[in-house]
Formats: C-alpha cells, sequence, structure tokens
C-alpha cells in the first residue's frame, strides 16, 4: 500500500495523501481541492450499476471476447490476455473520517503487443509526457500526445484492436470483481505515479474506471496537465447522471476513433 486519501489524515509510507480539500506530499506541500468525496449513496449506487452492467455487458460480448481470444492466439506467440500491476483507491473509513486507501490491483487486457516487448519504452514515452517533454513524445506519437501510435513492439491485429479499443474489454472482469468502475479516471502504472507532483495525485481521488471524460474529450490529442484537469473536473461533478453522460458519450467516441489517434 503506497498511502490513503483522507478528510484530515496524517501520513504515508511512500509520501501520498491526499486530504479532503488539499493534495499534500509528506514534505507538506498543498494545493486547494474539494470534491475527494460524496454520500456513501453514490458509491453504493454506483457499485450496484457497474455490478449489473458489467454482467450484462460481459454476456453480450462473451462471441466477441471468444473470436478475439483465438484470433490472438492465431496470430501470435503468447497468452491471450496481459495483465499489469495499476494503482487504485478503497473508499473506508478510519477513525472517524472517510479515507481513500490506495492499493494495487491486477489490471487486465487483450495482449497486443510481441510477447518479449520492452516495458522501458513505455516508461520513458510516459516520463517524456507527464514532463511534457513534446521531443521526446514526437518519435512514436504521430502528433498524438499520450498514445504510441508508432509503437514498434504492437502486432497487427494488436493495432487493429487499440484502433477500436477493444483490448480493453477484459476490465470488464474487473470492473465486475470491484477493482474498477465502468466511469473514472484512468488506472495508472506505478512508475508514472512515482512521477506525479503533488498536484497530480489529486486524479486518483476517486474509484479508477473503464472509461472518462478524459476518453470523451481526444484523450490522444491532449496533454497530461489536460488529462489532469480533465479528471479533477470529474471528481468534483462526479454523479449517477454524470457517469450516465460519460457512458453515452463513448460509445460514439469509440465508434468514430475520436480521438484514439
Amino acid at each position: 500500500m503506497a498511502g490513503r486519501f483522507a478528510e484530515g489524515g496524517t501520513s504515508a509510507s511512500r509520501g501520498l495523501i491526499v486530504c479532503g480539500i488539499c493534495a499534500a506530499t509528506e514534505g507538506g506541500r498543498s494545493a486547494p481541492f474539494s470534491g475527494a468525496t460524496r454520500p456513501a449513496h453514490y458509491y453504493a449506487s454506483k457499485r450496484l450499476f457497474d455490478t449489473l452492467a458489467s454482467v450484462f455487458l460481459l454476456l453480450a460480448t462473451l462471441p466477441l471476447l471468444a473470436a478475439i481470444g483465438l484470433s490472438i492466439k492465431l496470430t501470435s506467440t503468447g497468452p491471450v490476455l496481459y495483465s499489469q500491476e495499476r494503482v487504485r483507491v478503497r473508499r473506508m473509513q478510519r477513525d472517524g473520517h472517510r479515507c481513500w486507501q490506495i492499493d494495487y490491483f491486477r489490471f487486465f487486457k487483450f495482449r497486443t503487443m510481441a510477447l518479449d516487448a520492452e516495458p522501458r519504452v513505455h516508461e520513458e514515452y510516459m516520463r517524456n509526457f507527464i514532463t511534457g517533454n513534446r521531443s521526446g513524445l514526437n518519435h512514436h506519437s504521430n502528433g498524438a500526445m499520450n498514445k504510441m501510435t508508432d509503437d514498434p513492439r504492437v502486432t497487427p491485429f494488436g493495432r487493429f484492436l487499440r484502433k477500436f479499443s477493444l483490448d480493453e474489454l477484459p476490465q470488464l472482469w474487473n470492473v465486475l470483481k470491484g477493482d474498477m468502475s465502468l466511469v473514472g479516471p484512468r488506472p495508472p502504472i506505478p512508475y508514472e505515479v512515482a512521477m506525479y507532483d503533488q498536484r497530480h495525485l489529486v486524479r486518483l481521488a476517486a474509484p479508477v474506471g473503464l472509461t472518462g471524460l478524459w476518453q470523451v474529450s481526444g484523450r490522444a490529442h491532449t496533454t497530461f496537465e489536460d488529462m489532469v484537469n480533465l479528471d479533477l473536473t470529474y471528481i468534483n461533478r462526479q454523479s449517477l447522471w454524470f457517469d450516465l453522460k460519460i457512458l453515452l458519450e463513448t460509445i460514439p467516441a469509440v465508434i468514430t476513433r475520436k480521438g484514439a489517434a
């Protein structure tokens, strides 16, 4: 566990703590913030909706999931699914305060890369993206600020899956398990969080999601600061109606490849 988000929290094992009204680090820096918590009934309703919707979507897409899995096995060597450690938060009660407890979970996708893909390529790319180093981004981005569209590690069939975000479908299982929500900030990789400054940490003050405001706002053509601002906007405005609006906007965004580069 890397820390906790809390109203009036105290410390964090890796310097990660976000209070209900500010983002802070162990060094004492802080920035105003609100919206990190919602009434308990919102999270209960959100979880109920996530469970019912993920069961329905998994059953409805089962033939597609099977077809994609078979195609991956036939077109490349390696497993069908790719799993990776990601960062999430859990809502809990501690010492009379509502808290966000940070932990890790296994995040699933259809495998879109060659089996021996070098992970440091993406780590270096994310460092450039987070720091705003455009020269480091342009080598693989074809103008897309946070999508490696010219990634040599991706298989031909993997490019097709990514083109229509089909590689993300196994995350419906993560939603059903309660690791994620259908709507929320995207779950970062631990090495990405290690690169965040104190303001960026606040984007984690909500359940992570399969889609979000960033995804329907031209995600491949936004900067990291744009992404953070969109996540903070979502956190401050989150409601079941806003979640439903984002879900409905996700469908045409995927079909038209809005922001998919």
